[in-house]
């Protein structure tokens, strides 16, 4: 499912603040972040679709996405793990990238998918699944955002929770440098789960309510479902990349890191 906040454009030192729990069944083959395409772009990588949830390139490109819930999937959908990773690999704008796109979003499953170019502090929010039944291309303006499994800053209780936690951390961290590690804790780690009144009744009741709090870990038929992994990605004014990630294997929470200047 997957839940990201990030603050983009609107902090002293930072252009891009970005948190993001990957949520997956615990027994889906995942590799952790690290440098792949040449030592070009890094992530975490799906072993089952070959694409990515999150990562970011040495030219100063990001990308991430979310699964948008519904209440019924494509069986033979394109793998949503592709679209960050076709960007990345791109030479196209975040706008021109978008637009190429469009044409063939259908036949993925729903998403919401960003792009971004710091170089030329471009972001922009894709999604296939909206109210008007239409592709949506939008410019994300800067400010603090959060996306779950709706629209952009769709107002579910887990986005709100979130929301309120990074705002009172950035208000306490305005000017200065984000202590990540315990910002994970203060945010990502949110067990609260919304009222039964407040879901959004688009698919089952009890999947609905067990992926309804900001961290996720549940029992299924197929297995274990939740948090993965926490994946912390910062980006300085001077072109400093920090990507942190947080995660479980063979029950044991881990850490990796990499940091870069933009070339």
């Amino acid at each position: 499912m997957c839940i990201a906040a990030f603050v983009w454009q609107s902090h002293s030192l930072y252009s891009l603040i970005l948190f993001q729990n990957r949520d997956e069944y615990h027994n889906r083959p995942t590799k952790p972040m690290s440098w792949w395409e040449d030592n070009e772009i890094a992530g975490g990588r799906d072993e089952v679709g070959g694409g990515t949830w999150l990562g970011c390139s040495r030219k100063g490109k990001v990308a991430f996405v979310t699964n948008v819930l519904e209440p019924h999937e494509i069986p033979d959908a394109k793998s949503r793990g592709h679209l960050p990773l076709l960007f990345l690999q791109s030479t196209k704008s975040p706008k021109e990238f978008a637009e190429e796109i469009k044409a063939e979003a259908y036949q993925y499953n729903g998403f919401n998918l960003i792009v971004a170019d710091i170089s030329t502090k471009t972001m922009i929010y894709i999604s296939n699944r909206t109210k008007g039944d239409h592709i949506l291309i939008q410019e994300v303006p800067p400010g603090l955002h959060v996306l779950s499994n709706a629209e952009l800053d769709t107002a579910w209780h887990k986005v709100q929770r979130l929301r309120l936690k990074f705002n009172e951390q950035l208000c306490i961290y305005a000017e200065g440098e984000i202590p990540e590690k315990e910002m994970v804790e203060r945010l990502m780690r949110d067990h609260v789960k919304a009222d039964e009144s407040k879901l959004p009744r688009i698919s089952s009741p009890d999947w609905e309510y067990n992926t309804s709090s900001v961290f996720v870990q549940f029992q299924t038929p197929l297995g274990c479902f939740g948090t993965r992994s926490t994946s912390v990605l910062t980006i300085t004014k001077t072109g400093m990349v920090h990507f942190y990630e947080t995660y479980l294997e063979t029950g044991t929470w881990k850490e990796k890191a990499l940091s870069y200047f933009i070339e």
